[in-house]
């Protein structure tokens, strides 16, 4: 069973954030790649706090669910 959460999101380097989020470090959420049991998620004002494991192909459907206007009100 892979995992869908990690303790503590600091333990682990190489996250970055989407380049729609501006230069205000500490308000979007943070991935990280090459994590081997999916793409880990979490938020950039709590680096330390738990991160959510998402299955890869998941993450890419949400992706392209944003990309193609989806979730616009």
């Amino acid at each position: 069973m892979a995992e869908h959460t990690i303790p503590d999101a600091g333990r682990l380097s190489g996250w970055r954030k989407s380049s729609y989020s501006g230069n205000n470090a500490d308000s979007c959420i943070e991935i990280l790649d090459g994590y081997p049991s999916g793409v880990p998620v979490r938020d950039s004002k709590t680096p330390h706090s738990p991160m959510l494991v998402f299955p890869a192909d998941s993450w890419s459907s949400f992706l392209a669910a944003l990309k193609n206007g989806y979730f616009v009100t």
